[in-house]
């Protein structure tokens, strides 16, 4: 099997940052993995946290800050880096995002089911709330069969594998600059490409949505406030 590199993208929310380092830093995997964190400009805590964790567990730590001046998100410049880091050393890329926290299997179940499925191309993790129930963004597979679900549908980038096929036939530096989110754009492109993507509806992992992005939870709340900063003050470009 294809060796497995691992990236979690922190925009503050430490709370949930630390728990996603630890539950990716003690996964149970019959090989070793590389994990690196990329921090997109945080606050002084995330950041003071994040280097105490660096000392605790073992992950790669990189401050956008030491690359770039653009302003957060840089989330395109994070695929880009990965991609390039995952390919070099012929790997899988997943994703875990600073909102999810994984069981102690899956990395190994995604690395085994990148190996076994047709095709795959994103394999994505789906996610629960503490109830164990299916949660945002993959409300949609609520009714889906248990196991590996080959999807048309977006795969979200909660907890996803990019499988190394996928990120040697599509460059990420052909994603369009002027998006700040790109799971939309790839889950399309990968399709294009006739590769499959999946739904693990057996592998669920715990995710506590819009950690790093509050504004978001407007939508019930203030859905008034959240469509102004939506869609006038465009912070959310997929």
């Amino acid at each position: 099997m294809k060796k497995l590199h691992v990236i979690t993208p922190v925009k503050n929310s430490v709370d949930t940052t630390l728990r996603t380092i630890a539950s990716v830093c003690n996964s149970r995997m019959e090989t070793k993995f590389q994990y690196t964190v990329y921090d997109d400009f945080s606050d002084e805590e995330t950041v003071k946290a994040l280097l105490m964790a660096k000392e605790q567990f073992d992950f790669e730590l990189i401050s956008l800050s030491s690359i770039t001046q653009h302003p957060s998100p840089n989330y395109l410049m994070i695929l880009q880096l990965a991609q390039q880091k995952a390919l070099e050393d012929d790997a899988h890329l997943v994703i875990v995002e600073s909102d999810v926290v994984v069981e102690p299997h899956t990395l190994q179940t995604m690395q085994e089911r990148a190996h076994l499925l047709p095709k795959a191309a994103m394999l994505g993790a789906v996610t629960t709330d503490e109830n164990r129930d299916v949660n945002f963004p993959y409300l949609h597979a609520r009714n889906y069969a248990h196991g590996s679900i080959k999807t048309a549908k977006r795969i979200s980038f909660c907890c996803t594998l990019l499988s190394n096929a996928l990120l040697a036939e599509y460059d990420f530096h052909l994603l369009d600059k002027g998006k700040t989110w790109f799971d939309v754009s790839i889950s399309h492109k990968a399709l294009e490409l006739g590769l499959s993507n999946y739904v693990l509806t057996d592998t669920p992992v715990l995710h506590y949505p819009h950690s790093s992005r509050p504004w978001k939870n407007l939508k019930k709340t203030n859905p008034l406030l959240y469509y102004w900063q939506k869609f006038v003050l465009r912070r959310e470009k997929i």
